[in-house]
């Protein structure tokens, strides 16, 4: 069965098939080709229906949508929905990354606590609407380190690491598709799956 996943962005679109194929290998993850609507909400689950809705309309398949985000603590929870456009609306991924690191700069380590946050919708062509959130606790480093994933992934160190502490950049794909927010949001949305 073909489910739509509402993302231009590539990297979501191999994450998601990933992560899917671990517990749904009969679900074929195909990336959304048609206009991508204005992302206008406040919260990452109103941007995960706003693109879910669009995306199931457009092409008539379940629709599966990510909103995700980094929430630091000492920020206030910021960047939040606002992760991707961190240092303005270019969408600048390195940019975004120096930026936060900047503005923490004299944060002593106890205070650098984050999370990563994904919030997944489903939508179906029928109407159906479901919502499922996970989160990766863990803190940001001083410095970005290794040269996996994307985003945030070099500066954030996850929480429940055993002997060296490493960033989400130093893990491997298995690694991360695993224990990711993604994977965790992923997880609660099985069930509602199992309904298709």
């Amino acid at each position: 069965m073909r489910v739509v996943l509402a993302t231009h962005n590539p990297h979501k679109v191999s994450e998601f098939a990933q992560i899917v194929a671990r517990t749904r290998p009969d679900l074929e993850i195909v990336g959304y080709d048609g206009p991508e609507p204005v992302e206008d909400g406040v919260t990452f689950a109103e941007n995960a229906l706003i693109k879910a809705r669009a995306a199931a309309e457009h092409t008539g398949l379940a629709a599966l949508a990510d909103d995700s985000g980094i929430c630091v603590d000492v920020l206030g929870g910021s960047p939040g929905v606002f992760s991707a456009y961190w240092a303005g609306q270019k969408k600048d991924a390195q940019a975004n990354l120096d930026l936060l690191l900047d503005q923490l700069a004299d944060i002593a380590d106890h205070h650098r606590t984050a999370q990563f946050v994904s919030t997944i919708a489903l939508v179906t062509p029928g109407g159906d609407e479901h919502v499922v959130a996970g989160r990766w606790p863990g803190r940001l480093a001083h410095a970005a380190s290794g040269s996996g994933g994307f985003g945030y992934d070099p500066i954030f160190v996850p929480d429940g690491q055993e002997g060296e502490q490493r960033s989400v950049g130093e893990f491997s794909a298995e690694e991360k598709q695993s224990q990711s927010h993604r994977a965790r949001a992923f997880d609660a949305l099985i069930p509602l799956l199992k309904t298709l």
